[in-house]
């Protein structure tokens, strides 16, 4: 079963919460994320995962009338806004918490695990059904 794990950030906190990393702060982060990766892909779970960019990098697209694209910058709307994701393929939904417990636990600002809520979601095989 393929499930999305997902972590969030409040887009009005990113430049705050990004600022509050030093250096070995990064470092530390960037370490537990890349172990967490290679163990996915060496247990043959890992099929797609990105660190995304903040609040600043954020484009909201709606068609026009012509269907032509309409762009503004920024997050279509106030709040949380996507900070990374993980698409894995797990035998269980427990094995995709475990997951998510483990990026949950990656090292914040001075070392300390930041806990910081993971969202998992399943991806269905196809549509549902009626």
């Amino acid at each position: 079963m393929k499930y999305m794990i997902q972590m969030n950030v409040p887009a009005a906190e990113w430049d705050t919460i990004m600022s509050s990393y030093s250096k070995d702060d990064m470092e530390a982060m960037f370490a537990h994320m890349n172990s967490l990766n290679a163990d996915l892909t060496s247990a043959g779970e890992w099929v797609d995962g990105q660190g995304l960019g903040g609040p600043s990098q954020v484009k909201t697209v709606r068609a026009g009338s012509d269907g032509r694209p309409q762009v503004t910058d920024g997050p279509a709307q106030a709040g949380p806004i996507l900070a990374g994701y993980w698409v894995v393929d797990v035998k269980t939904e427990g094995r995709a918490l475990e997951i998510a417990a483990r990026a949950s636990a990656c090292p914040g600002p001075g070392g300390k695990p930041g806990n910081d809520p993971v969202e998992v979601h399943a991806i269905p095989e196809g549509p549902p059904e009626a």
